[in-house]
């Protein structure tokens, strides 16, 4: 670890973060990344930290941020991003335990989606997706509470106020009445039901919400408040216990608090989704100081949330709701009318309406026409290849060559059946039409705004950062005619090189810290996460500059003689290498033996394998080899999998495999005695021969040199994965277990090492072994310490 000390004091020794820092004493890294984090901060820049398990890091960063805040001009808020929910309750409670000394405590807010907060979705009250039923609920009650004056209130609360009370249950009886909404161990003083509008208010029987009427009915106050919380941090718990027995919208009520909140913590999706930060985007700023959690996923999960999908059913819907319109205006005069004057707002004619009902159409028929042909080429009859197990479970058709540089075969469909121009203006159209639609049809889900709103990113949007493909997802549908019987197909507008994006949004914020157990090499993810050209421009005439950005690695603090740390040297698991699962090749025997002596150290063993496949490989090796029940990771649902990691915790002397890719190996803490040993094996690449990964490749070689290509998009990744998976043995001070990276490329020498990947200070603790010393490393390892039970 290194970096100055140089914290803002008081007038005394003391730096004036231990104020806000919520134990008696730091450790040694901590107080350096908390004063590193306070430095860069306050010049406008960003702390990059790698900590291993132990370092302290949501402490420290939490410090640091509280300490910018009430002591710098410089922020007025502070957002922290997590994709782990574990995480998530680490910074809600550390952010406690800060408060617990404060006087003057940091106000905090944790966001949740509409589903964990709606009552009637909790209630299993609803009948389709929270999202359009909430949205079509709030728009009703909106109308219903308008008052025809102007001015910046446009509700009537009284208004509201009646909605409320024709709502409300007797209030002398309904505590008794059994179909009152009950959730989260609170009674609304609603039933279950959603209520429609009274008479007085409104001639038709449109349902509204309640929940939303009352907050209106308080002018937008809410009965929720930070100090509701001894240690003025509310969550999902407050909210609901504060909101739901007054009868008022638990969303609401965080979305309020979230203009006063000191801290908010939410994930990756409040700060880079586009449709997530409609919700946040009123208050993160170039004066939030952000802290992004288990930063090693930025590239990934951005490029994930930035990519964009339209299903062939998505597209029909699109379809079908132009045509609707259509229909509703051939239906009356008044119709017709109306949707003019609607589309007129956008500068939308019918003809355009129907030109966008054409184009969905035809783009259909392309679709279903390239996939029938495809699927044909490759599998033959598709019901007898389902029936002999040869279709894969994902397909994916490229639009272009994904190694060139050029225009897609669907966007050159449409340049010459349409124009790009009028592809480009789908986003005005389908929200004209969607607009229409729900003022004549308000009961309408529609999509072909959202659709709209695709299809013209996918002609604004370049062709080298980019990759067009359809993608297929088996499905097993019976009724169904041709290929959808056994896929359902999208188009997919895959976000390639996310690190401009991601410089985008740094530079709108006002600094931070990204932090993770695993960021080594940090030139590398520097350059790929957009930090390494980070331009503050000035308000005055004076030249721009660079925004500071500092890099610190802090190692594993615990004993050294607590954990063994191995490479296997095992001729590389390549495919090429070891041959099918139903080869048992030399490569794959050398495996077999190596995990066998493995799985046979004391207490749970967590064996990685590079694939899901490679892992039911293992699993069918080992079940016969050791005397230890063998668990057996697979895709699954995520209650399935948390099933199976109870199962693996319950009682001692498990193996459990898993794929190094898969949910197991980042998130899970395997702390105590759950997991004495854990083997990585292999390098866990993604399939290099996947069309989108050959483009994404092709991607970093235009923006970081052809030489860095396969290092940067695909090795540094990999080799983070593993490490993470490594990372999972020991997790307290008091923690004793075995570390083993099983494969020759982790060695200094081997042709493609990835031994450079591993940080420096790391490298010297991993020794060398081959798979027959095994059997006798662990007994002298085991001898020296207490064995776990078997």
């Amino acid at each position: 670890m290194s970096g100055e000390k140089s914290a803002a004091t008081h007038g005394s020794d003391e730096p004036s973060w231990r104020a806000r820092f919520g134990y008696e004493q730091p450790y040694d890294g901590q107080a350096d990344a908390i004063e590193t984090a306070i430095e860069t901060g306050a010049e406008g820049g960003y702390l990059v930290m790698e900590g291993a398990c132990g370092t302290g890091k949501t402490m420290a960063a939490l410090t640091a941020a509280g300490t910018l805040l009430r002591e710098t001009d410089r922020y007025d808020n502070v957002l922290v991003v997590t994709p782990v929910k574990q995480q998530r309750r680490q910074f809600i409670d550390d952010l406690r335990t800060i408060n617990a000394g404060l006087d003057d405590p940091l106000s905090g807010l944790a966001l949740v989606g509409k589903p964990t907060l709606c009552p009637y979705e909790r209630a299993g009250a609803l009948d389709r997706g929270t999202q359009d039923a909430c949205e079509d609920l709030r728009e009703n009650t909106a109308g219903l509470v308008a008052h025809d004056g102007g001015g910046d209130v446009w509700w009537d609360s009284a208004r509201a106020g009646e909605l409320v009370a024709e709502a409300r249950t007797d209030a002398d009886s309904w505590r008794t009445l059994d179909d009152n909404l009950s959730t989260a161990g609170q009674t609304a003083p609603y039933p279950t039901a959603r209520p429609t509008a009274p008479d007085s208010l409104s001639e038709s029987d449109q349902p509204y919400c309640p929940f939303e009427a009352d907050w209106y009915a308080r002018d937008k106050s809410v009965p929720v408040a930070f100090d509701d919380d001894e240690n003025h941090v509310v969550t999902t718990d407050e909210l609901l216990a504060g909101a739901v027995p007054r009868g008022t919208c638990p969303h609401r009520a965080m979305g309020t608090l979230l203009d006063d909140a000191d801290v908010v913590v939410g994930n990756y999706n409040h700060l880079f989704d586009p449709r997530t930060r409609a919700l946040t985007d009123g208050v993160v700023d170039d004066r939030t100081f952000v802290i992004v959690d288990e930063a090693h996923r930025l590239e990934g999960r951005v490029r994930d949330l930035l990519s964009d999908r339209i299903g062939i059913q998505s597209l029909r819907r699109a379809r079908n709701d132009v045509s609707h319109l259509s229909t509703l205006a051939g239906q009356s005069r008044e119709h017709r009318e109306e949707i003019a004057t609607q589309l007129a707002s956008y500068e939308v004619g019918t003809d355009e309406l129907q030109r966008a009902s054409e184009f969905f159409d035809d783009a259909i028929d392309w679709l279903d026409r390239r996939v029938e042909r495809y699927l044909a080429d490759e599998y033959g009859d598709l019901d007898r290849a389902a029936e002999g197990g040869r279709l894969p479970e994902n397909v994916e058709i490229p639009l272009r060559d994904p190694e060139t540089d050029e225009t897609d075969a669907f966007s050159e469909w449409a340049n010459e059946q349409y124009s790009a121009g009028f592809c480009k203006s789908l986003h005005t159209i389908g929200a004209a039409a969607a607009d229409a639609l729900d003022s004549l049809d308000p009961q309408r889900s529609t999509v072909c705004g959202d659709v709209g709103r695709i299809v013209t990113r996918w002609w604004t949007r370049d062709h080298a950062s980019y990759f067009r493909e359809i993608t297929l997802s088996r499905t097993d549908r019976e009724r169904v005619e041709g290929w959808e019987r056994h896929y359902t197909a999208g188009l997919v507008c895959y976000d390639c090189l996310p690190a401009e994006d991601l410089r985008e949004r740094f530079s709108d914020l006002g600094g931070g810290v990204l932090m993770s157990a695993t960021l080594e090499p940090m030139d590398v993810l520097r350059e790929c996460i957009g930090l390494d050209r980070l331009i503050e421009t000035a308000d005055d005439e004076s030249d721009d500059r660079e925004r500071p950005i500092a890099t610190r690695t802090y190692d594993l603090a615990y004993p050294e003689t607590n954990r063994a740390s191995w490479i296997v040297d095992a001729p590389a698991f390549t495919a090429r290498n070891r041959g099918p699962p139903g080869e048992e090749s030399e490569v794959r025997e050398t495996y077999a033996y190596a995990l066998r002596e493995l799985a046979r150290s004391p207490g749970n063993v967590l064996v990685c394998m590079p694939s899901y496949r490679e892992a039911a490989w293992a699993h069918d090796r080992l079940a016969d080899a050791v005397a230890k029940p063998v668990l057996l990771d697979e895709p699954s649902s995520d209650e399935a999998t948390e099933e199976l990691k109870q199962e693996f915790f319950a009682d001692d002397g498990k193996v459990l495999v898993t794929s190094t890719r898969g949910t197991l190996t980042e998130g899970v803490d395997y702390d105590g005695e759950k997991l004495s040993a854990c083997a990585v094996v292999g390098v866990p690449l993604v399939n290099v021969a996947s069309p989108r990964i050959r483009a994404v490749r092709r991607a970093y070689g235009s923006a970081f040199g052809d030489e860095h290509a396969f290092e940067y998009a695909l090795t540094v990744p990999a080799v983070r994965r593993a490490r993470q998976a490594i990372g999972r043995v020991i997790r307290g001070p008091e923690e004793v277990g075995v570390r083993a990276l099983v494969d020759e490329r982790y060695t200094p020498d081997a042709p493609r090492s990835v031994h450079e990947y591993l940080p420096p200070a790391e490298r010297d603790e991993w020794r060398t072994m081959t798979p027959m010393f095994l059997d006798s490393q662990l007994e002298r390892f085991w001898d020296g310490h207490e064995r776990p039970n078997q």
